[in-house]
């Protein structure tokens, strides 16, 4: 029994670290500055950890086929523990850890707490059951006010997010349900949320940060590839869930202006 026990967890142990090597559950293809800090530390964090899980499995293994029953087996001893081998693993796992932590921090922080930089193109994400809506404020570079007594999410478009069209700043304001971005430009983003909880996860940006009701959250990015990318939401947020997605069209610098004038052009 104990070499059945023993062959099973072994063969569990390296048939899933073989689908970790082989990359065949894995991060897409990364289009963002980010890009290559944050699949490093990704990638640095699954040979740690898989060196440890195999430690731990491949002796688990052994310790199932050493002690097993046997005729011969000497009466049962119980152990109290070791203390000074358990202060050695717990401050072994607070340094891994913690300086993974530490590592990633730059990144995570940078991107929420630096300020965009003065050319940053500049969009409003508000998400709300069951969708994604886009706001860009024109060539006055302001946005006009919103009011939640105006907001009308079943028609969509300038009245899903309540903007006010009254105010002169309002004017040139697009909102689209589509996320069009230039290519190799930051990125101003202002998330926010109407009624619950949301995610905003583009696998392919490395982007992912949460909108919440009453708080107006700022993150910046620099998309590096033309592409179309999968927008998702990354938190549970009601039975229509599964369907709120929606897309990013990363573009030359030329399109994104084109499109951008086509929709105020629409406005008029």
């Amino acid at each position: 029994m104990g070499l059945a026990l023993l062959v099973v967890i072994w063969l569990i142990t390296l048939i899933s670290t073989y689908f970790f090597v082989a990359k065949t559950w894995w991060l897409p293809v990364g289009a963002s500055a980010a890009t290559g800090f944050i699949d490093g530390q990704f990638a640095l964090t699954f040979v740690l950890m898989g060196i440890v899980f195999l430690a731990a499995q491949l002796s688990l293994g052994y310790f199932a086929w050493r002690y097993r029953e046997q005729p011969s087996s000497p009466p049962v001893k119980y152990s109290h523990g070791n203390v000074n081998l358990e202060v050695v693993w717990t401050v072994l796992t607070t340094v891994l850890f913690v300086g993974l932590n530490l590592m990633g921090s730059r990144v995570w922080a940078s991107q929420r707490f630096d300020q965009a930089g003065p050319g940053a193109v500049q969009v409003e994400v508000t998400g709300m059951q069951f969708a994604w809506y886009f706001r860009y404020p024109g060539p006055d570079g302001k946005y006009g006010a919103t009011s939640v007594k105006l907001m009308d999410p079943s028609a969509g478009g300038e009245a899903a997010v309540g903007l006010n069209t009254s105010d002169p700043a309002a004017k040139d304001d697009v909102v689209t349900g589509t996320m069009f971005l230039p290519v190799d430009r930051e990125v101003d983003v202002s998330l926010r949320a109407v009624d619950v909880i949301h995610s905003f996860f583009v696998p392919n940006l490395r982007f992912k940060q949460d909108a919440v009701p009453g708080l107006n959250i700022h993150m910046h990015f620099t998309p590096t590839a033309i592409g179309e990318y999968e927008i998702a939401c990354a938190e549970l947020c009601g039975l229509g869930h599964y369907k709120m997605h929606g897309m990013v069209h990363v573009v030359s610098q030329g399109d994104f202006d084109k499109w951008l004038a086509a929709r105020e052009a629409e406005k008029q």
